[in-house]
């Protein structure tokens, strides 16, 4: 019987280019108005984000916590930069860059 050679799979990997826009995450509850207004700002302004609810994900909690030495929410991470709180002009600021 013939043995069957597994078909290589070919690897595709995309660079994330800054044309692409900045890399955001915004740790949020479910509960916190700051965050529901720190996500409507960046739809507002067509900036593509990662939403992290920290109340129902635990680990995630723990890294917002070690990055920002914070536990209050909302986080905001752009391009590395941490933002505490809804701060429109450190985030305006983070995102130009």
């Amino acid at each position: 019987m013939p043995v069957k050679k597994k078909a290589k799979k070919k690897s595709i990997s995309k660079k994330v280019s800054v044309k692409n826009g900045p890399n955001v995450t915004i740790y949020t509850t479910k509960t916190c108005p700051y965050c529901h207004m720190a996500m409507e700002f960046f739809k507002q302004n067509n900036v593509k984000y990662k939403e992290v609810d920290v109340s129902s994900n635990y680990t995630a909690a723990k890294k917002m916590i070690k990055k920002s030495g914070q536990m209050g929410v909302p986080v905001i991470e752009v391009n590395g930069k941490i933002i505490v709180g809804f701060d429109k002009s450190a985030i305006n600021n983070a995102l130009k860059k």
